[in-house]
């Protein structure tokens, strides 16, 4: 079949609908084609202007794909801070990360009490509410992870003043939980502080926990006690597979995410923070957008794929609201985001309220909070859905790319003559008909992908 020459306009006109910023073409209606940025696209693909590399979804969503590039002021040097540079200080995660926000340590204290200290990148002290960069960070609403390239909600300057480990010390907004031997809080406080920072990956930290080293095997004992708590109060567990994407102008690769106990220590401490950071806010009748879910829809038991990936589905969707409630997945009466300032708009407004208060300002009202989270939440939603969208469009050219693999898969749920599979490795999920029951290991192979479209077929080997 021959392919069809465009003209430069033909070819931006086509573009723009691909790109979602055009609801017409002429050109894909002389052509008889649908009309749709699925067609668009491709079309691109097929006379070659565009290649498999390129990825549309962020531009659709109009999640904003260039630097920030606003002026970032400095650290206040006479702002009082409480001097912690003696405790050990270790930001631990995924190798490679460039923008570490929270770190962690513990301190003995009388009676049998632990303190455990998280520390957060102090981005409010650089990002007034109303400034320049508040208003384009609630624009965009959180920092956009693509396989690809990484498009920050602040400025790349901003990280590297913020960033905890990037300095000999580092300013910090600390939260602080003083815990017994069960994992119960005698008392919560917020402090601004200075810490001196070690950076670790996951499987460094978790090295030093198997040899006995502190302070990981006290932050082990208390995430351990603290997870066991908020199961009792009914925390969901659920344990899928989670994998990177990595992709550029040559391919895309998928790598699967190990999971040291480590990772959940951390995970666990920064929901401690969360949880403390609230009951300090409700404690002073301080407005935060505070994390609620209401009760799953209903109990899946068991601890199987096909179990996890029902229970996910019973999971109700987190809402942010100016008022305290409780959050039913994690188990807690009440949670606020507040690790993450530099990646996610409502922590850092978290952080806002909560210096505003230590400074004696009066803090955002209840009112403004609301239409603060309304506008930021529209904005990140984007944001997370054109990276779902983009890691799949990569993971489809990484399969692509290996045409006679076998796959191991699972079925984990069914409809019907039709089955969701789930392939481990890849984080993947695609439907086949199969009469296979749910838990059912099978082994697949793909063909006929289609990159536009996002879809792939899978038969069973």
């Amino acid at each position: 079949m021959t392919q069809p020459e465009l003209t430069p306009a033909q070819r931006t006109e086509v573009e723009l609908l691909a790109r979602g910023r055009a609801d017409k073409s002429r050109t894909l209606r002389d052509l008889s084609l649908p009309e749709t940025p699925e067609a668009a696209h491709a079309l691109l693909l097929r006379l070659g202007v565009w290649d498999e590399a390129r990825t549309p979804y962020a531009d659709r969503l109009r999640a904003a794909l260039s630097a920030v590039e606003l002026p970032v002021p400095d650290f206040d040097p006479e702002e009082p801070r409480l001097d912690l540079t003696h405790l050990p200080t270790f930001a631990i995660d995924d190798e490679g990360n460039q923008d570490p926000d929270d770190a962690v340590g513990v301190e003995a204290l009388e009676g049998g009490l632990t303190r455990l200290w998280v520390h957060v990148a102090d981005v409010a002290a650089l990002v007034a509410p109303g400034s320049p960069l508040d208003l384009e960070a609630r624009a965009r609403g959180a920092t956009l992870y693509l396989p690809d390239r990484t498009i920050g909600m602040l400025p790349d300057e901003l990280v590297q003043k913020a960033g905890l480990g990037l300095s000999e010390t580092s300013p910090a907004l600390s939260i602080c939980l003083d815990l017994d031997e069960d994992g119960n809080a005698e008392a919560v406080d917020v402090r601004l502080t200075r810490v001196k920072v070690q950076r670790l990956a996951y499987q460094e930290a978790q090295a030093r926990l198997e040899a006995g080293e502190e302070p990981f095997v006290t932050l082990a004992r208390l995430a351990r006690a603290s997870r066991l708590l908020r199961e009792g109060e009914g925390a969901l567990s659920i344990d899928l597979p989670e994998v990177r994407v990595k992709a550029d102008d040559t391919g895309a690769s998928v790598f699967p995410l190990p999971k040291p106990e480590m990772r959940t220590v951390v995970q666990e401490c920064m929901t401690l923070a969360g949880w403390g950071t609230a009951i300090f806010a409700d404690d002073n009748d301080l407005p935060l957008p505070f994390a609620t879910q209401d009760y799953p829809t209903r109990e899946v038991a068991g601890d199987t794929l096909p179990a996890m990936w029902a229970r996910r589905k019973t999971l109700a969707r987190t809402r942010f609201q100016p008022s305290p409630g409780p959050h039913h997945g994690m188990g807690l009466d009440l949670y606020a985001q507040a690790t993450s300032p530099m990646r996610r708009y409502l922590d850092l407004v978290v952080h806002q309220q909560l210096r505003a208060f230590l400074a004696g300002r009066d803090p955002l009202s209840s009112k403004v909070m609301a239409a603060h989270i309304a506008e930021s939440q529209l904005n990140a939603d984007a944001t997370r859905q054109a990276e779902r969208l983009s890691r799949r469009h990569h993971t489809l050219r990484f399969i692509a790319a290996q045409p006679e693999r076998v796959w191991d898969a699972v079925v984990v749920d069914r409809r019907g003559a039709q089955a969701t599979l789930l392939i481990p490795d890849l984080a993947f999920d695609v439907p086949m008909s199969t009469p296979a029951a749910p838990g059912t290991a099978l082994q697949v192979q793909f063909a006929d992908i289609d990159l536009p479209q996002m879809r792939v077929r899978a038969r069973s080997v």
